[in-house]
C-alpha cells in the first residue's frame, strides 16, 4: 500500500500563505480562515503535505481500500482557482448545514 503524501508537519503557515497564495484576497481570505478555524475548533493550525492549513486530526481506517492514516478535522488550501475547504462530518445527518453554504463543488471523499 502507497504511503499518504498528505502529512502534519512544522511547516509555516504563515511563510506559506504568503508565498503560496495568488492574489491580496486571497491572502487576505487565507489569513481570516485560520483565525475562524482556530477559534472554532480549539486546534492551532498546522501544514498539511504541500499545500494545506489544517487544524485537528483524526484518525480513519477505510473499509474499501484498508487504507489508514491521519486527517485534519478541518482544513483549507488557498488554490489557484479557489479556496478548497475539506470538513470531517461522517454524519449523512449533517449535510443540511451545507445548504446555507452557497456555490460549491463537493468531492466524493
Amino acid at each position: 500500500m502507497a504511503e499518504l503524501k498528505t502529512k502534519q508537519h512544522d511547516g509555516d503557515v504563515y511563510e506559506f500563505i504568503e508565498n503560496f497564495a495568488n492574489t491580496e484576497q486571497k491572502r487576505k481570505d487565507s489569513y481570516e480562515l485560520v483565525e475562524f478555524m482556530e477559534r472554532i475548533t480549539g486546534y492551532p493550525p498546522k501544514m498539511w503535505g504541500a499545500s494545506m492549513i489544517g487544524f485537528g486530526s483524526y484518525h480513519y481506517k477505510s473499509e474499501r481500500s484498508k487504507q489508514e492514516g491521519d486527517w485534519p478535522l478541518v482544513a483549507f488550501s488557498p488554490r489557484k482557482a479557489a479556496i478548497s475547504l475539506y470538513v470531517y462530518s461522517g454524519n449523512p445527518e449533517h449535510e443540511y448545514l451545507l445548504e446555507d453554504l452557497g456555490k460549491f463543488t463537493m468531492g466524493k471523499a
